[in-house]
């Protein structure tokens, strides 16, 4: 038996793309027992992947060098387990388990992280463009390729947790549920105008639909601005649901329409139907990982160029991509 401790990403969408990683190191080791130690906002996600034993929260934020309360913090771990991969690319998140003495330590180069990981590989971006092929890379043996296909991620959702994330929320079910994810923490460059969304929801609530608005509290402001012409079926739930209340509820709705954000990642593991919008990032590199997703994209000469802001200043590859064709992209099957 393998036991094997995970040091995940922060980010929603890299947690989701990291149970690749989980998936393949459960067909190369089906006894391993895997621990995952991620941020507590991220935990929600790993009580939903089947592959992972439990969660850990790790309690140090980004910055925070914390060099005694890491070792202190790593000392529970020594003895616990055989292998560490880390997933990050950081100086900081190897520490814990060197502090822990895992003896196998999984990583790629970074940071001046030699020693720190006793198994460093050299990561060939050009032969792994994708995310999640980088993720799952580090459960072959070093100097094997990867196993293609990747596994696809896929979070588990009880009808139980559903119906009762719907009836503390207090939604209706009246009509087929659109769910809107109209933020993206990377930055405005990646944020399909607000004015748009409006303009959908508009058009799907006179065919006859209801829209949910997906988002942090920071994501308020624009759920109330897309609600404001649609108040009777258009619902903010911006800010207003955790982590897991938010998996329930999307595993209820008939369709995503979403930026390139966690929340895009975190649909298309639930299996849903959506519409990715992407503007000045590719999915080349980070793609909705399911059969389901349909990719909307005007492909300007400018774009992708992978920006929080807008270099040129107008931000056309969204600007110009209509609520139209958005909605065209929906219905094509």
């Amino acid at each position: 038996m393998t036991r094997i401790l995970i040091v995940a990403p922060s980010w929603v969408g890299d947690m989701v793309m990291a149970q690749t990683l989980l998936i393949r190191l459960k067909q190369l080791y089906p006894d391993s027992l895997i621990d995952v130690l991620a941020p507590a906002w991220v935990l929600p996600l790993v009580e939903h992947m089947p592959q992972a034993r439990r969660g850990i929260a790790n309690p140090f934020g980004h910055g925070q060098l914390r060099l005694m309360e890491r070792y202190r913090f790593a000392r529970q771990f020594r003895d616990q387990y055989d292998w560490a991969i880390v997933l990050p690319n950081s100086l900081k998140s190897a520490l814990i388990p060197w502090f822990a003495g895992i003896p196998k330590r999984t990583g790629f180069v970074g940071e001046l992280r030699y020693g720190l990981l006793n198994d460093a590989r050299k990561l060939d971006k050009a032969a792994y463009p994708l995310m999640v092929e980088r993720f799952a890379l580090l459960a072959e043996p070093a100097g094997n390729p990867v196993h293609r296909p990747a596994g696809l991620p896929h979070l588990q959702v009880t009808a139980e947790e559903t119906a009762l994330a719907r009836q503390t929320l207090q939604l209706s079910d009246s009509r087929p549920v659109i769910a809107f994810c109209p933020g993206a923490e990377y930055g405005p460059a990646k944020r399909w105008p607000t004015g748009h969304f409006a303009e959908l929801a508009q058009q799907l609530v006179a065919a006859g639909k209801q829209i949910w608005i997906f988002g942090s509290a920071k994501d308020a402001e624009l759920g109330a601005a897309i609600c404001a012409q649609q108040p009777e079926h258009c619902v903010n739930l911006c800010g207003k649901t955790n982590l897991s209340q938010a998996l329930a509820l999307m595993q209820a709705v008939d369709h995503v329409v979403t930026n390139d954000s966690g929340l895009m990642h975190v649909a298309a593991a639930l299996g849903k139907p959506l519409t990715a919008i992407y503007g000045s990032s590719s999915p080349q590199f980070t793609p909705p990982l399911s059969n389901q997703a349909k990719i909307v994209s005007l492909n300007l000469s400018c774009s992708p160029c992978f920006k929080r802001e807008c270099p040129l200043g107008h931000m056309d590859c969204l600007n110009k991509l209509t609520a139209d064709q958005v909605l065209q992209a929906m219905r094509r099957r």
